[in-house]
């Protein structure tokens, strides 16, 4: 017996004000290994961008090595992903939340200025 055809349409009618407005792009795939890498040094570590812009959003697959620390508080907003090793992240307010891969954050721009690090290393997948 087959499965009956997914319906989506009650899903996305009702977050249809919420959502995210994304326009002129069209479709396409994207090969992150042939995207050369840009270098961001921390106060510690290094941090290689393979960036891509699709209209207003960017979106970053960002590797950062063993003992990178941020050298700066960030204020803009992220969704940020993690697909390797483990980050640490801290709010100015002094909270602290670490990252192992499958776990993601989200902050809004100029919401909670935060900087990371990390001690192994981390890869992680961010659309800002």
């Amino acid at each position: 017996m087959a499965a009956p055809p997914l319906d989506f349409s009650a899903r996305h009618s009702n977050h249809e004000a919420q959502a995210v407005q994304m326009s002129g792009i069209p479709f396409g795939t994207t090969d992150w290994s042939l995207i050369e890498p840009t270098e961001h040094k921390g106060e510690s570590g290094v941090a290689y961008w393979r960036t891509q812009h699709f209209g207003s959003i960017r979106v970053r697959m960002v590797e950062y090595t063993p003992g990178y620390v941020a050298d700066h508080w960030c204020s803009k907003g992220h969704i940020l992903f993690c697909l390797e090793g483990e980050l640490h992240t801290e709010l100015d307010d002094g909270r602290t939340f670490t990252l192992k891969p499958g776990m993601s954050y989200q902050v809004a721009d100029n919401a909670e200025p935060h900087r990371s690090c990390t001690e192994a290393g981390a890869k992680l997948w961010i659309v800002d």
